[in-house]
């Protein structure tokens, strides 16, 4: 593979033009695509399989015209504090606000409370449900500007509205301030590794095209897939990360192969070949772990795996392909001052830039370090970690709806309203469905449905049930006592369904209990179900891979368990922000509660590729000295001094940008950054900085040992170019890649 791609990065360099126009065309494309594709629908989870979800079909197929409804709003009124909506100067007011909406454009109808019912017991607070023609994505303003007008009469009458429901829903615009200081920061950290601004401006500029061509397709695709803001959010996040990291390694190891006295094009195929080797395994690994969210069997995280999948393979390319093509471009001022001062005269040609013999860096400092107290340091750090995941202990998993929302939003203060006029449990009511298709009596069967459902301890009221237009299929509402989110209301849902399996034994009816809460209650069971078997899927496939890459048993082992770690400590500070409120008000955390279902398996998905890229271009540099004849202890500290600044500079950047999405007012895009930036942090600087020298010091020869028939078996992917060293030859101007002998301590 190395022979191969540094054909490809000679070819790009020498094919500059070709290969940006091509870019720019393909960019251009993905734009326009994406400016002329009407804009995706925000679609409920649905999870195929579940009880809740059978019953959605069910009423999908006998109560049809629910299909043709569109979005939804919900106008709440409350009186002044000591007066009733009630009294007739508000009841005229209601009436006078709902009235300036009958017959406006994409209304299709109106309740009103007063008949309806829809009046709290203290007569303070009601409500009125009001229906359109359309989805919320395809509402005009003209129609929300309507349903904002009307709550303003009212609000002139001297009522409190508030407007719940879909119809003032928005998708998450990505490139506020948060995702700018994010990319700034990473901006400063790219000059400061790299010493360049034209270096720096390279690895941004190639990040932000590939970005740019996956969420163009991403949106342009949105309505044919059924995707959602979420993946388009989701393939930014991660193609802008990974996409500055594989530049970032790319042209650090051009800068190398320039220093050592190679001539543009060949230090340009030769990264590309050693750097882009390790480029391609990260990316595969990413691409493979977040393709495999598909066997949850959840359609929105398999889109979200899909989408994050495809702006990984673009970063990919891109730095397989414009990057070794900008190099050509930019010339010498890709390089650092001291090799452009080495430049001779009138020549592209640097002399050898000669090692320092003054101090040393920072980063072979801290593996001399390592490698004197390895024991220590492998105690510390795994405490360390594990005093971290111990929170994930009391982890809660759930779906937020409007109650994790800023309370500065009218959607918060009008559940906040129902549930204080209402009850807690008026926001996520459950829905009972029964197929009496193969029942005798429809009557007697809905009326023992309804008893046995009001007896269930924890259900507040029961609604009175409506017949499909057969009389096959009976709906009825039950409202419980408690909040969406409590532990009370999943005990609720599985009692419910107890109880009503006797009626089903009893009457050959099917009952099933369904409705937004339940269905989130049965997403978050099944998401915590497949968390263990996805989790040993990948860790299989993270030591099925390190093995082929490093040739070796105990290396893999070993950053297999340190991804445990990571994760865990990640997973521990979900826990502590989102559950238990520490630092959620410096967050922008406006609500606390059960940690988002998807967000487990998705960051478990995302981060075991995203440790493997430092996992890879960390200890390929180390196993690149061993088999050249370093010693163990010598190995590490090369290693470090190679490739050590730069992973750390990756890392920041990654945590700057995830960490830029936490100021989005999406609870989903508020949770991955979090959980993704922790997980980063973690796994970069103290499993793969610390945990992991502190064990190859410790293993000494052992770390890269491996049996006999498994030398046979698995195939050489030569990730380390030595077979790139021997087909192609050396600069003869400049040293080659000879290890030079360190005084360390203990192998």
């Amino acid at each position: 593979m190395t022979t191969f791609l540094y054909r490809i990065g000679r070819w790009a360099f020498r094919r500059r033009r070709l290969v940006g126009g091509l870019w720019l065309g393909a960019l251009v494309l993905a734009v326009a695509a994406a400016a002329t594709a009407p804009a995706g629908e925000e679609e409920d989870l649905s999870m195929p399989g579940t009880e809740s979800q059978k019953a959605f079909d069910l009423l999908d197929e006998r109560f049809p015209r629910s299909n043709s409804q569109g979005a939804e709003a919900r106008l709440v009124f409350q009186a002044p504090e000591g007066q009733r909506v009630t009294a007739r100067e508000h009841r005229a007011a209601v009436e006078d606000t709902l009235g300036s909406l009958d017959g406006g454009d994409q209304v299709a109808s109106t309740t009103d409370p007063y008949e309806t019912g829809a009046v709290s017991e203290d007569g303070t607070i009601a409500y009125s449900t009001i229906t359109y023609t359309a989805d919320a994505v395809d509402l005009t303003e003209p129609t929300k500007s309507a349903l904002e007008d009307a709550a303003g009469r009212a609000r002139d009458a001297g009522l409190t509205v508030e407007i719940g429901g879909s119809a003032l829903d928005a998708e998450e615009e990505p490139g506020g301030t948060t995702e700018l200081i994010g990319v700034s920061v990473a901006a400063v950290v790219l000059v400061l590794a790299l010493g360049s601004l034209v270096a720096a401006g390279l690895s941004l500029l190639t990040a932000v095209v590939g970005v740019a061509v996956a969420f163009g397709l991403v949106s342009a695709l949105a309505v044919p897939l059924g995707l959602t803001s979420t993946v388009a959010v989701l393939a930014l996040m991660l193609g802008l990360a990974v996409g500055i990291d594989y530049a970032l390694f790319i042209t650090s190891r051009f800068r190398d192969e320039r220093a050592r006295g190679s001539e543009p094009e060949e230090a340009a195929g030769r990264a590309v070949g050693t750097a882009g080797s390790a480029v391609v395994f990260a990316g595969a690994t990413v691409f493979i772990a977040l393709v495999g969210l598909g066997v949850v069997g959840i359609p929105e995280l398999t889109r979200m795996g899909l989408g994050g999948a495809g702006a990984v393979a673009l970063a990919v390319l891109v730095a397989l392909t414009l990057v070794p093509a900008l190099f050509g471009f930019f010339g010498r001022r890709v390089l650092s001052r001291a090799v452009r001062r080495a430049t001779r005269p009138g020549s592209e040609r640097p002399r050898p830039v000669p090692t320092a013999v003054g101090r040393p860096g920072l980063g072979t400092r801290w593996a001399r370090f390592v490698l004197r107290r390895p024991g220590a340091v492998l105690v510390i750090a795994v405490l360390g970690l594990g005093a971290a995941a111990l929170p994930a202990l009391s982890l809660e998993l759930g779906l937020p709806g409007d109650e994790s929302k800023s309370v500065e939003t009218t959607q918060r203060r009008a559940y906040d309203l129902l549930s204080e006029g209402f009850g807690p449990g008026f926001n996520g009511p459950l829905t009972v469905v029964v197929d009496m298709s193969e029942s005798g009596d429809a009557r007697a069967t809905t009326d023992l449905v309804v008893k046995t459902v009001r007896e269930v301890d924890g259900v507040a009221s029961v609604g009175e049930p409506v017949l499909s237009r057969t009389e096959d299929t009976a709906v009825l509402t039950a409202v419980p006592r408690t909040a969406p989110n409590s532990g009370e209301t999943k005990d609720l849902v599985h009692a419910l369904r107890n109880a009503v399996s006797g009626v089903e034994a009893g009457t050959g009816a099917a009952v099933l209990v369904t409705g937004t809460t339940a269905m989130n209650i049965d997403i978050s069971e099944a998401m915590s179900d497949a968390l263990i078997p996805y989790l040993t899927v990948v860790i299989g496939l993270a030591v099925l891979l390190l093995t082929v890459v490093f040739r070796s048993v105990l290396v893999p082992v070993k950053a297999a368990l340190g991804f445990l770690l990571s994760v865990g400590a990640a997973f521990g500070v979900l826990v502590v922000v989102f559950q238990w409120g520490w630092a959620a008000d410096l967050l922008g955390i406006e609500q606390t509660g059960p940690v988002m279902s998807l967000m487990p398996i998705l960051i478990i998905g995302i981060v075991f590729g995203l440790a493997m890229d430092y996992e890879v271009f960390l200890l390929t540099r180390m196993r690149e000295a061993y088999v050249h004849g370093a010693s163990p202890g010598e190995a590490i500290v090369s290693g470090f001094r190679h490739s050590g600044r730069v992973v750390a500079a990756a890392a920041i950047i990654m945590i700057s940008v995830f960490a830029g999405f936490v100021g989005m007012n999406s609870p989903t895009i508020q949770t991955m950054g979090v959980g993704l930036a922790a997980a980063v942090a973690f796994d970069a600087f103290v499993v793969r900085m610390a945990i992991a020298p502190a064990v190859l010091a410790l293993l000494g020869h052992r770390a890269w040992w491996l049996p006999r028939i498994l030398k046979r078996v698995l195939p050489n992917v030569d990730i380390e170019g030595e077979a790139l060293s021997r087909s192609v030859p050396a600069c003869a101007t400049g040293p080659d890649t000879a290890v030079r002998r360190f005084p360390v301590g203990r192998d």
